[in-house]
């Protein structure tokens, strides 16, 4: 029986990469909780690898209430010292205090549009953007989309919030569809 052709990176540094690949890269996410890890997440890759990310992802969801924005918006000062002696996720404060004030910035979203997934939607016209690429070298690393939404993000306060970290979002998120057309995913992201 043939393999099924993924996307490249797929076969990388961590044996979670094709699991991710499979079931939650492109997949769009239409849930205030789901977008909150995935922003959580990148936020927190910044400059590290995803493979780090995704072998620490349980941790983070023990020790951010289950990605609850709710929740995290509460966490104090004394919680932000409790997580930076986590070895369960990235220790480093900057990121942490990033994670606490997202939430915060994440239920203000939710009450002026209802819903946070309303809000990001609106940078694709709700629907994801499907690419066409090839080759791996052909992604890029951010869009005009994304420079639109990391640019209102950081307006509202959101930090760790760059260009380059809101298109992996919205790539993982499945606002964006990045799958190689040569993957097997290409075509049943496109249809979701």
């Amino acid at each position: 029986m043939k393999e099924k052709q993924r996307c490249p990176w797929a076969y990388g540094a961590s044996p979670l990469y094709i699991p991710y690949h499979d079931r939650e890269w492109g997949v769009p996410v239409r849930d205030d909780r789901g977008q909150f890890e995935f922003l959580t997440l990148e936020s927190a890759q910044a400059g590290l690898s995803w493979a780090t990310i995704l072998n620490r992802r349980e941790g983070y969801r023990k020790a951010f209430a289950g990605f609850d924005p709710e929740k995290v918006a509460r966490f104090d000062g004394k919680k932000i010292e409790a997580l930076l002696l986590d070895p369960g996720i990235i220790r480093n404060r900057l990121k942490v205090n990033a994670a606490v004030n997202n939430a915060r910035r994440f239920l203000e979203v939710q009450g002026e549009f209802g819903t946070f997934c309303k809000y990001i939607w609106s940078f694709v016209g709700g629907r994801p953007k499907v690419n066409r690429w090839e080759e791996l070298r052909q992604l890029p690393a951010s869009s005009k989309e994304s420079d639109a939404l990391s640019a209102d993000l950081k307006k509202r306060g959101f930090k760790f919030t760059g260009t380059t970290i809101v298109y992996a979002h919205m790539q993982a998120a499945g606002l964006v569809n990045d799958h190689l057309v040569s993957c097997f995913r290409h075509r049943e992201c496109a249809r979701l």
